[in-house]
Parts: C-alpha cells; sequence; structure tokens
C-alpha cells in the first residue's frame, strides 16, 4: 500500500510512467483515461520509452504491468479506459508471421482481464477521417479500439450523461401520442435520489406506446463515428478530445464527497410521467463536503484529457515522459483558458 501525498492537481508530472505512478497514494483517482505509446509505431526521444521492445509480447507484458500501477491508484468504484491501435508484423520474431496483424490491442485486453480486471466493452473508434494508405493487397485500416475496464461488477456509471439523439420517429398509428411508461416504482435512496439502473427493463412498454428510445436519448453503442484530432502542433499522435468526452461523463463524476469517497447523483424530477435523474445533485450518503471528480491519464501527450476535464469540471493529473509535450499540454491549457468564462460555478 502507497500512503504518499497527492501532489497537486490539474498538473503534468514529467517523467516515466512507471516511476511518476508508484508516487501517487492508492485510490487516488476515480477515472483514468489514456493512450499509451503503440508498440514499434513512433520514436518519443527515450531510450527507456514504451513501445521500442523487441517484439509485440514484450510491449504488451509492459502495459499489464502498468495496469497494476493503474488498478492500485484509482478507486475501486473507478473505470480504465484504454486507447489501442494495431500493426502488421514485419519479421516473424515481431510475434507473428510477416504481414500478420498482430493483434496487439487484444494481447493486452487478455492479460489484463487474467489480472482481475473486468472488460466491460471493446468499443471501436470508427474514423470519419482515416490515414489514407497505399496498400494494394488488404484494406484499409479505419478504425483503433478503446477498452472499457472496471476492478469490480459495480461502479460509477452515468449512462444518462452519454446519450445520443434518437433518430427513429414514433411509430405511426398507434395508439395516442407518444407516453412513457411510469417510473415510480425504480426503488428510492432517499431523499428523492434513485440509484443507476438497468435502462432497458421498459423497452418493451415503450415500444407498445409508440416510443422507440429513452427520453433523454438512446444509449450510444460501441462503435463511435469520430474524427481524428485537428490539433497541429509538435505532437503528432493527439488524442482526439471528443473520443474522451464520453469516457469522461460517463465514468468520472462530477462530485465525490469527501468524507467516505461515494459519487454525489442527480436528484429525480418527475417529466411527463417518468422519473429522471435530471435534477440538481446531491450527497447519497448524508454528508455535505465535496470535490471534483478526478482524472488521470498517465501518457499524457499533448494533453486531450487535460482539456476535457477542464471542460466538464473534473480535476486531472497527467504523466508525460516528454518535457516537450508536456510543455505543449500547458500551453494548449494556458490558451484555452484564456478563451473561457469563469469555471465551476455551484450547483443550485
Amino acid at each position: 500500500m502507497t500512503t504518499s501525498a497527492l501532489p497537486p492537481l490539474n498538473t503534468v508530472l514529467v517523467g516515466d510512467a512507471r516511476q511518476r505512478l508508484a508516487e501517487l497514494p492508492d485510490g487516488a483517482v476515480d477515472c483514468i483515461i489514456t493512450s499509451p505509446p503503440y508498440w514499434a509505431l513512433r520514436d518519443y526521444g527515450n531510450d527507456q520509452q514504451i513501445g521500442s521492445e523487441p517484439n509485440v509480447d514484450s510491449w504488451a507484458d509492459e502495459i499489464a504491468a502498468i495496469g497494476e500501477q493503474l488498478a492500485r491508484v484509482l478507486t475501486p468504484t473507478g473505470a480504465l479506459w484504454l486507447n489501442l491501435g494495431d500493426s502488421y508484423a514485419r519479421h516473424p520474431q515481431d510475434g507473428s508471421a510477416k504481414k500478420s496483424l498482430l493483434l496487439a490491442p487484444q494481447r493486452v485486453a487478455l492479460r489484463l482481464t487474467r489480472a482481475g480486471w473486468l472488460l466491460r466493452n471493446q468499443v471501436v473508434w470508427a474514423k470519419k477521417n482515416p490515414m489514407p494508405s497505399s496498400v494494394r493487397d488488404r484494406l484499409t485500416t479505419t478504425h483503433e479500439f478503446l477498452y472499457f475496464f472496471t476492478r469490480q461488477p459495480n461502479y460509477y456509471f452515468d449512462l444518462d450523461a452519454i446519450r445520443v439523439p434518437a433518430v427513429t420517429p414514433p411509430h405511426a398509428g398507434r395508439r395516442g401520442r407518444a407516453l412513457y411508461p411510469p417510473r415510480e416504482a425504480v426503488p428510492s435512496l432517499g431523499g428523492g435520489i434513485s440509484p443507476r439502473i438497468d435502462l432497458n427493463q421498459g423497452l418493451a412498454g415503450m415500444k407498445a406506446r409508440g416510443q422507440e428510445s429513452h427520453p433523454l436519448g438512446k444509449n450510444c453503442g460501441d462503435v463511435w463515428h469520430l474524427g481524428t484530432a485537428s490539433f497541429r502542433g509538435a505532437h503528432f499522435a493527439t488524442f482526439p478530445v471528443e473520443l474522451v468526452r464520453r469516457p469522461l461523463l460517463s465514468t468520472c463524476p462530477e462530485r465525490v464527497c469527501q468524507d467516505c469517497g461515494q459519487s454525489w447523483l442527480r436528484a429525480d424530477q418527475v417529466i411527463n410521467g417518468r422519473r429522471l435523474a435530471l435534477g440538481p445533485l446531491r450527497a447519497t450518503c448524508g454528508h455535505s463536503r465535496w470535490r471534483p471528480g478526478r482524472v488521470l491519464d498517465p501518457f499524457m501527450g499533448a494533453g486531450s484529457v487535460a482539456l476535457a476535464a477542464e471542460a466538464h469540471d473534473r480535476d486531472w493529473l497527467g504523466i508525460e515522459l516528454n518535457p516537450t509535450y508536456a510543455a505543449l499540454t500547458e500551453q494548449r491549457l494556458t490558451e484555452w483558458r484564456a478563451k473561457q468564462p469563469t469555471k465551476r460555478k455551484e450547483d443550485s
């Protein structure tokens, strides 16, 4: 167990993630969103950098070993989102037959599940603007994976925060206008606050009434059609801010109790006969002191996770091996902050 003090938040710690993570206390962050260096793809200017291992299995072992530290610094109800890309073998010693897809992301995922992580989703990031390719004997690769891991079956997850508009109109000919079934039977935690539950429970009744989706929108699913980053700075593999938004909003709480660590939830409001968690944030534990949710990126790069965190009033902590990229993060944040009004207003 590590008992070191938490370093100042909203800063980048320069150094190797393997050493800097060891300095963080247990359970320090509520969410981890990161994209470690892919194997044999880029040179980040350090002899000990991850991605320079002799073969893909050694790389996967290294990422899995870092996963042990990530599990320690993550709260028990927290989540890990891991963006990983793949490549092709150039020689059999790379880890597969020449020209074969290496399945690098899947090798990491298997190692992490064997180490006790629960793999909740393998999200496909389908790139709207993929890099062009001159390859002529296979299809161009236009996607990457984003893995959603947790440490236990029960964890913080706010699906309502990342719902997307439904495109299917109500069925014509169904009786009356589209009405949502009442949610009064949802168990209450007291104080008008309901727990997060499986919202698939009422789909049959909703369809019978001519309504195709939840009133706040539909589940965004596990295929995300997003563009790559438009940032043109010195970092050539920038993590898109939009790719960070959904993991951040769904698994990094807005507020966390400072006394017991429980996440604050939004109070229920009855709208069109349904109880929806759209009210102000409230504690479920009876305490009143709170802090913003915290997200960690141990491979900060150009700071996309930091930008998304500040845009949505979360605290963040980054680790970056390359001092030039760490300075780039600070530069991007300074420019972004200068354009923003005063942040973090109190909820009513």
